[in-house]
This record gives C-alpha cells, sequence and structure tokens, in this order.
C-alpha cells in the first residue's frame, strides 16, 4: 500500500473513532446501535462499517465507551473528548487550548485551527492520547471571538487591498474591497474589523475603520499599541459634554452631610510630574499622646452616578493607562485633573479611612466616612525624602521643583518624620507575617519635547514612596476587614492573591540555584521568607532585573473578585482597592458599597458585582500589556541612536531560536538568533536553559554576561535583534 493510500486510510479511521465520539456524546443517555451511529456518521460502504465495528468493540474493551444492552453503545461519564477552551497561539503559528480544570493543554497544529484566533473561546475535539504523547487536537467550532479589529499594513492593490496583522499571531491578511477602504493609502497603518469569513475564502473580510497614520511615526506607533488592545484614546464628545456639565462646586449643604477636616494638617506626597492627586495624608496629635492619622481619597462616586454615560464610559476603561508618554484617564480631566485632583488650598470632598495609632503603630480606633478637607501642601516624592533624611525643614535648589528659599513649617516636618517611623514599623510587622517585598527597578525615559528619548533612568521606591505605599495598604486592609467581618456576609470587591504555583517556585529554584541562592520549601512562611531574602541578595548583582521578573512570574495574578481568599503577597487575609477611584473602577465600586453599608443597605448581588470585576481583572490585564509594549517600544527608539557601541548583558532568557540578551546599563532587551552566532552550530539545551555548540562545547546559559551589539531595530513590530561579540568574561 502506497504512503499516500495508507494516510487516507488512517485519517478515515480517526474520522470513524471521532464520529462515534460525537454521536454518543450528544445524547449521553441514550444508547445506539452500530446502524444507527453508522447512519448519523454517513458510513454506508461495507468496509467502513466493518471498520466501525471492530472500533466500537476496541473502545468497549478500553472501557471508553459503555455496551448498554448488546449491541447497544453508550457515552461513559469519561468518555468526553470534546471541551471549551481558550486558543493560545504559538509564534510558529500553532496553538495549545487552555482548558479550565485540565491540568495539560492540547495541541493544535495550525491545519486544524478551523480559523480561530488567539485568545478566541472555542469546541475542540481531543484526539486518544497515544504512546504517552502531548494531548493533541482539532478545533471544531469558534464559540466566541476575542476580538474581531486588528491594527495592520495597507497592501493596496488596484480593486481591493489586503492588511497585514501586525500581530505576529495573527496567521491571515484580512480582505478589504474598494467600498471598505475608505481614506486609507498604500503603506498606512490602520485598524480593520472583520466582517465576516466566507467558507471557501482562503482571507477573512473585513473594513478599514480608522487611519492610524504612517508606520514608524511616534504618534502612530503609541496609538496603534491602544488600538491593538482596545483601548481608546479619547473620549466621545458626548461624554465629554456631560462631564463638562457636572455642578463641581463646594455646597455648604453637602459639607453638612460630611466630616469636616479642613482645619486639620493635610497634604498630598506624589510624583513630581503627576497631575491629579487623589491620595492625602492627615496628621494630628491627640490630647492622650496618640496620633490621628486621616487617609483621604477624592470622592469620585459623588460625581460619578450609576447609569450614566459618564459611569459607562468609566466602566468600559475599567482603569487610566500609563503608556511611555503620556496617560490615557478613566475619567476626563474635568474630574481627573480638577473636581476630583487633591489641589493644595482648595477644598475638596473626599472619601476617608481615619485611624488612631498609638506610638507603636497599633490601631486605637478607626473610621470610615465622607469628609471635606483642604490641603495645606503638595509635595514630590524627592521633597518628602529630602524631609526625612534631613529633617531640618529646608530643601535646597537642586532637589526642590519650586525654586530658591523654600521651606517647610515644623509642624509637617514633624507629622512627615513621626508618619515615616510608623510605617516602617507598620512594613516591618507585615515582613514579619510573611509578607513579600518585590521592589522591582522600573525603567523610566526623559522624554524631549518630540518625545523622543534622550535618556533612561530606573524608578526605585524610597522611604517617601514606602510612607504612602504603607498608609494607603493599611487603608485598603482595614476597609476590606470592616465589610469582610460583618454578619451575615456582605458582597464586597477584594483584591485577591493566591498562593504560588509550586512548580514554577521550583523552576525558580533551578534557575536561582545557578547563582548561588535557594529557596527554603518547608512551610508557606519560610517560602517567604526565602523569597524575601533572595530579592534582597540580588541588589545591585548583575542578576537583580533577571530574578526579580522569573520571581514575579511564579507568583499567581492578583485580581478583583467577590470570593475573599486573601492576598499572599501582602499577607492579608483581608485586603481591597479603596485608595485610587481617578485611575480604578473597582475602587469606586468599593466605594459605593462602602457608603451603602455605612447606611445600613442590604447586600448587593454578588453575580452582578462578580462580573464587574472580571471585566475589571481583565482591562487591568490589557492596560498593562500595552504599557509594557509602550516601553519596549521606547526601548527600541533609544537605541536606534546606540548602534555602534557595545554594551554589556545578561542572558535573560533561552529558546530554540535564540537567546534574550538584557542590556544591564539601560534594561533594555533584545534577541540574539541562533542562526547568526558564528563559529559553530549551536543547540538548544532546555535542561540547562542554554545553547551549546556542537563542536566546541562552547555555552551560552541563562544569566550569563555576554557583550552585544544593535544589529536591527524595528519600531513597527517592536523587535529588537543584537549581535553576539561574546561572553564577559
Amino acid at each position: 500500500m502506497s504512503k499516500k493510500k495508507k494516510k487516507a486510510r488512517n485519517h478515515r479511521k480517526n474520522e470513524i473513532t471521532k464520529g462515534i465520539f460525537t454521536v454518543l456524546e450528544k445524547e449521553p443517555k441514550k444508547s445506539f446501535t452500530y446502524k444507527q451511529i453508522a447512519a448519523r456518521i454517513g458510513v454506508n460502504d461495507a468496509n467502513e462499517r466493518n471498520q466501525l465495528i471492530k472500533k466500537l468493540t476496541e473502545l468497549k474493551e478500553s472501557k471508553r465507551i459503555l455496551e448498554e444492552t448488546r449491541g447497544h453503545f453508550k457515552a461513559t461519564a469519561s468518555t468526553k473528548t470534546y471541551h471549551t477552551g481558550i486558543v493560545d497561539i504559538t509564534g510558529r503559528g500553532n496553538a495549545y487550548i487552555v482548558i479550565e480544570g485540565m491540568d495539560e493543554d492540547v495541541f493544535v497544529p495550525f491545519n486544524k485551527l478551523r480559523k480561530a484566533f488567539h485568545k478566541d473561546t472555542v469546541e475542540v475535539y481531543i484526539f486518544p492520547r497515544r504512546n504517552g504523547k502531548k494531548l493533541e487536537g482539532e478545533i471544531t467550532k469558534v464559540v466566541k471571538r476575542n476580538k474581531t479589529t486588528f491594527v495592520g499594513i495597507v497592501d493596496m492593490q488596484k480593486t481591493f487591498a489586503f492588511i497585514r496583522p501586525s500581530d505576529f499571531r495573527m496567521y491571515t491578511d484580512i480582505f478589504v474591497p474598494k467600498e471598505k477602504i475608505g481614506k486609507a493609502e498604500d503603506g498606512d497603518k490602520v485598524v480593520v474589523e472583520i466582517t465576516e469569513w466566507p467558507d471557501k475564502a482562503s482571507s477573512p473580510f473585513g473594513t478599514i475603520t480608522s487611519i492610524l497614520g504612517k508606520p514608524g511615526e511616534h504618534h502612530t506607533e503609541i496609538h496603534s499599541i491602544l488600538a491593538e488592545y482596545g483601548l481608546p484614546y479619547e473620549f466621545p464628545y458626548e461624554v465629554e459634554q456631560y462631564a463638562n456639565t457636572l455642578d463641581t462646586s463646594i455646597k455648604a449643604e453637602e459639607i453638612a452631610k460630611r466630616r469636616d477636616m479642613r482645619e486639620v494638617l493635610t497634604f498630598t506626597i506624589d510624583p513630581k510630574d503627576a497631575k491629579d492627586f487623589d491620595d492625602a495624608l492627615s496628621f494630628e496629635i491627640l490630647e492622650n499622646g496618640n496620633y490621628e492619622i486621616g487617609i483621604h481619597i477624592a470622592d469620585v462616586s459623588h460625581y460619578l452616578k450609576p447609569d450614566t454615560i459618564l459611569d459607562e464610559e468609566a466602566y468600559d476603561r475599567a482603569t487610566s493607562v500609563y503608556l511611555v508618554d503620556r496617560v490615557v484617564p478613566m475619567l476626563p480631566e474635568v474630574l481627573s485633573n480638577n473636581a476630583c485632583s487633591l489641589r493644595p488650598n482648595e477644598e475638596k470632598y473626599t472619601f476617608s479611612a481615619i485611624f488612631e495609632l498609638d506610638d507603636k503603630a497599633i490601631i486605637k480606633n478607626q473610621w470610615f466616612g465622607r469628609t471635606v478637607i483642604d490641603s495645606n501642601e503638595r509635595f514630590a516624592y524627592e521633597e518628602a525624602q529630602y524631609i526625612i533624611e534631613n529633617g531640618n525643614g529646608s530643601i535646597p535648589n537642586e532637589i526642590s521643583i519650586r525654586g530658591n528659599g523654600y521651606s517647610v513649617s515644623e509642624d509637617i516636618v514633624n507629622a512627615t518624620l513621626t508618619l515615616d517611623r510608623l510605617a516602617k514599623i507598620m512594613r516591618s510587622k507585615r515582613m514579619q507575617q510573611g509578607a513579600i517585598s518585590f521592589d522591582k527597578v522600573e525603567v523610566r525615559f526623559n522624554l524631549n519635547k518630540n518625545n523622543e528619548p534622550e535618556s533612561v533612568y530606573f524608578k526605585e521606591a524610597k522611604d517617601a514612596n514606602k510612607l504612602i505605599e504603607e498608609f494607603m495598604l493599611l487603608a485598603n486592609r482595614k476597609v476590606a476587614e470592616f465589610i469582610g467581618k460583618q454578619k451575615p456576609k456582605k458582597t464586597f470587591i477584594y483584591r485577591i492573591h493566591d498562593d504560588p504555583n509550586e512548580e514554577k517556585l521550583m523552576a525558580l529554584n533551578g534557575i536561582i540555584s545557578r547563582f548561588g541562592h535557594k529557596l527554603n520549601f518547608k512551610d508557606k512562611k519560610s517560602i517567604s521568607a526565602s523569597l524575601n531574602q533572595l530579592l534582597e541578595d540580588v541588589k545591585g548583582q548583575k542578576e537583580q532585573n533577571l530574578v526579580d521578573t522569573l520571581a514575579i512570574r511564579s507568583m499567581s495574578k492578583a485580581i478583583y473578585t467577590t470570593d475573599n481568599i486573601g492576598h499572599y503577597g501582602l499577607a492579608f487575609d483581608y485586603y481591597s482597592h479603596f485608595t485610587s477611584p481617578i485611575r480604578r473602577y473597582p475602587d469606586v465600586m468599593v466605594h459605593r458599597l462602602l457608603q451603602h453599608y455605612l447606611d445600613e443597605g442590604k447586600s448587593a448581588k454578588e453575580e452582578i458585582y462578580e462580573d464587574k470585576c472580571k471585566h475589571s481583572s481583565d482591562m487591568e490585564n490589557l492596560a498593562a500589556n500595552a504599557e509594557r509594549d509602550s516601553i519596549k517600544y521606547m526601548q527600541i527608539k533609544f537605541m536606534q541612536d546606540h548602534q555602534d557601541k557595545e554594551f554589556i548583558g545578561v542572558i535573560s532568557g533561552v529558546t530554540e531560536w535564540g537567546i534574550y540578551v538584557e542590556i544591564i546599563e539601560n534594561k533594555c532587551e533584545g534577541m540574539v538568533r541562533i542562526r547568526d552566532i558564528k563559529g559553530d552550530y549551536y543547540i538548544f539545551d532546555e535542561k540547562q536553559y542554554a545553547i551549546v555548540g556542537e563542536r566546541t562545547k562552547n555555552t551560552y546559559q541563562l544569566g550569563d554576561e555576554v557583550i552585544v551589539m544593535v544589529k536591527n531595530t524595528d519600531l513597527i513590530k517592536r523587535h529588537l535583534d543584537f549581535s553576539l561579540i561574546g561572553k564577559n568574561e
């Protein structure tokens, strides 16, 4: 028998097996004879009928189907071979289907994708496993498209155009007929919406919905990043109009309903380039010697009312997006930068968590509710840090952003120093209870007026940052605890963080052992303590960013939910997000629910808020991806002007097609393709996280220091290629 005929015969056998399961699973409570199954799957010749009978016998003997009575077959509880899952397309065009509750992902080759795209929800048929090999299957139906709009480049023809998608996981171009091209020109970067994919068409059909500009231009590429994730870069006209008609004046009758904090010493501490200030701290020494500390948060919910177009827009966005050169806000400017920004010497409505703390940072009393404040001062982190380090109230010109001769009052100096001391006590307690200190270095850029990167710098958290963080954590934790401990149980929005994945931690341990570090797996607290020790030990070392990144990846993702399981990373049993309603919609929901329960309202409907939590988590994830892509874009732009310079880098990833190298001095990461490494033929060694020369046995391993030069920069694909000079001996 020829190979071709044998292949066709085997394919038909698989089709018959698949057909049997299809019939039995569709009506699992019913039994079928072989004739009934044959009729339903189109088996009508003697040879195929014999194959069907033989296959039914095999499946019965292997207990994969049940013979209920003689000649009558039905599905067993474990027969199911059709599942619903999410498509994860690889760089090579194949896919894995991620199925909830299944330990192993299902591999689907490119030719069995059946028009499914990355992240689509699909029905997948799983083939019987053979000889212990990985699970394989084929997609039988696209249940739900993840998205239908894509960013791509116009390839203009005479009477139509093809759009070549920028996303490497989008394996097909998109056909656009002439009447749906609009004003787009050849080579433009555009957004295209897929409208249909006819059965016999090799490409889906689409319509160009917006023209982003010429590829490589700054605004084109930034808008492309937003468009790829379906994130808006401007507000609809009617939303802006609605926001601009809001009455944002401070009313005496509204003040009368609130706790008046206008006479209490209050100030904000934010980044020096911040435009909105959504949190402030107040400080007062009580007669008993304790401290009353208020965490005051902009009362966004006072202006943002449910069932309005403004609220719908805020919910759809769910979060502000922070790109390298701009912020895409959740709320229009009239709220985010004006009415809800706690600017100094302006009366503002706030929602507050107020605590009485003793000298050891132990909480003696707490109060939650609506307030009105009048902030005395606005500080940058650098200024607050100077006060903490010097404590003399004088801010020199080189640190001040306000010019010469500026000094702060003795009251503010003392308040800042006391808050810093209390914050350090609270932080120390958290660490002792098992909290993990992720102080990952963040890459930032100094941009000129044309948004060109002039230099790279690293943002690191100092005492002033940690002071604010600690009091925000206190408010978030205590608000969640206040509602979470009430009986009967009340629906609330929690920020949860599950325990880390043990397999990922073991993999992390294997990698860090190459640098002389190790984790302690004795118990939960030991893991946390050893993770903290690891993060402390690698500070300033060549492997710091690699270890920080891998440690974060070993953690579960924090999400919003109504089902509280605590927050592993912070070591809190109760945690929520209360402190940033200008930029996070879950905080708005927390404010609304908290006030509802303070007013003795009944528990809200859990299923409604759970859906809102899932949406908020999904949007947060999209925003984080967009932010990462914008940093990658700016890193590549920065490296375009450094093509003749040698850099020392650390191997941050190893794959079968090359090694990833992160430059130590600026954290820019690029790839050295395995085919470009001269002097030997290199093979990927998965166990060693290395590539090994076949002849020389020369090894390039994860964590090795190497010297590289820029080979190619591609702003459009956001890809950076390096040439490998050699090891940094």
